[in-house]
């Protein structure tokens, strides 16, 4: 079989049964979870978690000093660590993806429950002695052990072990106060709606294939559109020509969740800062980064500072373009960009500069055949096979469950579930969930990982199948080296597993894969005309789409490095004396790196990042640059981006090691020599500024 054939031929079918034997092989354990489906369920699974789990922390606690081993502390936590997980992340992806909203309310209150429980699990004074007595043995460790050892001992000091009791207390508090909280505002995030009616008039530049979409049209010359569905959004804020409608659209976006989520996110804060300061720390910025590739907020906050001022010529020379063409468009001579014009004109900009219609693009984007073409693309490179197999149970009718076996060994690799498409209730953005973690098991088997990536592409119609924009393909990539990375693992321990790696290094791979999206020869392997599949992507059209992806890119960029200066300052910045500045402090940034923010919007309220990343939004972009450095390889490969041994290279020494070993151990394997930043500047088109960009010599 041809590759192109393979690409659009669906992933073979297989036994779950048969998979799992096969696992036995290996001496490995392939888990299918069982998920709970009624609020009573969802409460008992918690309560068994938090009992369980004391029982196990008790045995570590009243062990002698004469009897601690390293099987029976560090990795008994890493044993009852992975245990936990296995419940709540169950709990987790049910909170975001079940059609029950009873059970959405039980599985909120029993990830806060949890959450709160867990944060108990770091002030076990009796289990942190039985650590330090083992550590007082002077253990001779190595690798990965070595690793869990010392990261072991670093949590236990960041959590405030090594504090006077009363204040350890105080940090203990504070915590749990504030896991309730975060659970809070991100289910806030999840349940903000807001439907806006408009007349067709209004709707003026909207593809009419969108409008005719069931439940849109909603009365004769009445349309009904989410604000809080990502493509209801963007198909408004890229198409609609009255600056009123687009206007409108973002306003309702941006104050999503608004009333509930700005005085959680004061809290939230406060709190934050208390703990980092309590802890001895500067702000909690500053605790949060200590983990991570750059170490501190200084470093986070000079680097994209950095790259604003590098990207200052590019965005002055693409924002006067916009302003050209708002003036050409409404005959204003005094017409001002605004921050819910960019999208449109940078749209605009693509047609008439380029000739590129973004929505006339994704008939070549079938949902399914991209699909298969991305399954052909990873299986070539890392070497894999996939099998769909039917899952024993499904939360929504469309579910799809898929096996990854080693393609040379059979060796069965991981599970993941596909959860594609929006609905009422459901997570309203694109992410992968970990569900089951990859882990060496008491008993010597070795536990494969299970993951389920949860996205909201338009749906198939009565007419047509699901139809992707060419974002919306890069997504997909994206998303899927998640799971790659989840699946692929091969650590030791769970607290090293798949995407357990520093969070400012986590989206570099994946960020990586985005450029299969924009290869002719990748997507020549499955793009074509779902009218006509005989018909492909013109090369003059590919080349025109990457000429407007640049001429647009320092727009978008400085929208991103906005997030991440906005994610810092308030982590710096907001203390409690001067909590109520959270949403001014917050526009404003927004509005000196980027466009200027109405201050009727609240966009940090529906900003979930804030809470998952707190103090890493940064991370993006310094990902970016590694993932730009890690895709040279691949362009200067023999077969470039189909290059088997490179994609082999990259499945060894990233996906496999996760967080086991320094990352920048593993960065520099891969690339074969210290890491660069030149190609992320030159892809962006920004200058170096100074020294604080992250050089390849420095770590």
């Amino acid at each position: 079989m041809t590759f192109s054939a393979l690409a659009v031929a669906s992933a073979q079918s297989g036994s779950l049964a048969d998979f799992q034997k096969k696992a036995a092989q290996f001496n490995s354990v392939v888990t299918i979870p069982t998920f709970e489906t009624t609020a009573n369920e969802v409460a008992a699974t918690a309560k068994n978690i938090i009992a369980t789990g004391d029982a196990a922390l008790d045995q570590i606690g009243k062990l002698g000093t004469n009897e601690v081993t390293f099987r029976n502390t560090f990795i008994a936590l890493d044993d009852l660590d992975y245990q936990i997980n296995l419940g709540v992340n169950r709990l987790s992806l049910i909170e975001q993806t079940s059609t029950n909203a009873e059970v959405r309310d039980a599985a909120t209150d029993a990830v806060k429950e949890l959450s709160e429980w867990s944060v108990g699990i770091d002030y076990r004074e009796d289990v942190y002695h039985a650590l330090k007595n083992f550590a007082a043995t002077n253990p001779q460790l190595n690798g990965e052990d070595k690793k869990l050892f010392d990261d072991t001992l670093r949590d236990y000091r960041r959590a405030g072990l090594e504090l006077p009791k009363a204040k350890r207390d105080e940090v203990e508090k504070l915590r749990k106060e504030l896991t309730a909280l975060e659970t809070d505002f991100e289910n806030n995030v999840t349940k903000a709606t807001k439907s806006l009616k408009f007349t067709k008039a209004e709707l003026d530049g909207v593809p009419a294939d969108f409008l005719a979409q069931q439940g849109i049209k909603t009365g004769d010359d009445e349309y009904t559109l989410k604000a809080n569905i990502t493509f209801h959004y963007l198909m408004i804020e890229d198409n609609a020509k009255r600056e009123a409608t687009r206007r409108q659209m973002m306003t309702a976006r941006c104050n999503l969740a608004r009333e509930a989520n700005i005085p959680l996110l004061q809290k939230i804060l406060v709190l934050r800062d208390n703990i980092a300061t309590k802890l001895g720390y500067a702000n909690w910025a500053d605790y949060a980064t200590e983990t991570r590739m750059v170490k501190n907020s200084k470093a986070a906050i000079d680097f994209l500072e950095s790259l604003k001022t590098g990207l200052q010529p590019k965005y002055d020379q693409e924002l006067a373009e916009f302003r050209d063409l708002k003036i050409k468009e409404t005959g204003d001579t005094n017409a001002v960009v605004n921050m819910w014009d960019w999208s449109y004109y940078a749209n605009e900009l693509k047609k008439t500069k380029y000739n590129v219609d973004a929505e006339q693009l994704r008939v070549y984007f079938p949902y399914q055949r991209v699909l298969d073409g991305m399954f052909a693309i990873y299986q070539r490179i890392f070497g894999l096979k996939f099998e769909r197999v039917e899952p024993p149970y499904k939360w929504i009718g469309d579910l799809r469950l898929y096996a990854v076996s080693d393609a040379k060994t059979g060796e069965p690799m991981g599970l993941f579930y596909l959860d594609m498409f929006p609905r009422d209730g459901k997570y309203n953005h694109f992410a992968e969930f970990g569900i089951i973690e990859g882990k060496l098991l008491p008993d010597g088997k070795y536990q494969r990982p299970v993951c389920s990536l949860v996205c909201n592409f338009p749906p198939p119609q009565p007419d047509k199948p699901s139809l992707l924009s060419h974002d919306e393909v890069e997504t997909i990539f994206h998303e899927f080296g998640h799971a790659m990375h989840t699946i692929l693992t091969r650590a030791k321990y769970s607290r090293f597993s798949g995407t357990s790696v520093p969070q400012d290094f986590v989206e570099a791979p994946s960020q990586m894969l985005e450029n299969w999206a924009w290869d002719k020869k990748v997507l020549d392997s499955f793009a074509a005309d779902y009218r006509d599949p005989k018909k492909k992507i013109p090369d003059d059209i590919l080349n025109q789409l990457k000429a407007a992806r640049f001429a647009t890119y320092a727009t978008y960029y400085r929208r991103q490095l906005s997030f991440g200066l906005m994610d810092l300052a308030l982590h710096t910045q907001i203390h409690a004396t001067n909590a109520d500045d959270v949403l001014p402090l917050s526009n404003k940034v927004l509005g000196d790196v980027s466009f200027p923010v109405p201050p009727d919007t609240a966009f940090v309220a529906y900003f979930g990042h804030i809470i998952g990343y707190g103090s890493g939004y940064y991370g993006y972009a310094w990902a970016d640059s590694i993932a730009a450095d890690m895709a040279t390889i691949f362009e200067n490969s023999p077969d470039g981006y189909f290059d088997k041994q490179t994609g082999m290279r990259m499945r060894n020494e990233i996906y496999a090691v996760g967080d086991s070993r320094d990352i920048n151990v593993s960065i520099e394997k891969f690339l074969g020599r210290p890491r660069s930043i030149e190609p992320f500047l030159k892809r962006i088109g920004a200058e170096p500024a100074n020294n604080s960009l992250p050089h390849s010599e420095q770590k």
